[in-house]
């Protein structure tokens, strides 16, 4: 017969994987087409990101080795934005450009997000980010961005979730590269 200290430590441990289990996970998603100069920089900063899905667009340099280098599953472009987030594994998807980078106060703000039971954040329509650009001065503001979005977003702009009014601040700053 068991030990009592033996049966609380597996309940515990069992309601310890029940509550992992069920907090929001994060797929980083990336449109690349040659891109091996910047992309390892995008890609450093996604250590809140459970996966990496590159959207690769006909890539001829050093880019897919690059994603591969850090895990990245590759895909093939497909016909909208909408069947390419149906590719990801997980819940939520971040939407990032090569030429950007996750502050590290935004990072920690996704590994915050990780940590919350999935009931709290079902009610979350979308992430809204603020981003900085760099300019040849510094660093200058350039708005704010909806970048989480639940996997079952319908509504996009080219390749990044159209701008929601509803999406809570998130934050940190999403910082755009404008040089390698």
């Amino acid at each position: 017969m068991p030990c009592l200290f033996c049966c609380t430590l597996q309940v515990a441990q069992t309601s310890w994987f029940f509550v992992l289990s069920r907090m929001p996970t994060i797929s980083a998603i990336l449109h690349t087409h040659n891109d091996e100069l910047r992309l390892g920089r995008a890609l450093e900063t996604l250590h809140p990101c459970d996966e990496i899905l590159i959207v690769d667009h006909g890539s001829s340099d050093l880019t897919l080795i690059i994603a591969r280098e850090y895990g990245a599953r590759i895909v093939q472009p497909e016909e909208s934005p909408s069947r390419e987030a149906r590719l990801a594994r997980n819940d939520w998807l971040f939407c990032l450009q090569p030429n950007e980078a996750l502050s590290e106060g935004l990072e920690a703000t996704l590994f915050e997000w990780r940590i919350r039971p999935s009931a709290e954040v079902q009610s979350v329509p979308a992430g809204a980010i603020s981003s900085r650009a760099q300019t040849a001065s510094g660093w200058s503001p350039a708005g704010s961005e909806t970048r989480l979005v639940p996997k079952i977003w319908t509504r996009w702009q080219g390749r990044l979730p159209m701008h929601d009014l509803q999406a809570i601040v998130l934050q940190g700053d999403l910082l755009r590269f404008s040089l390698p």
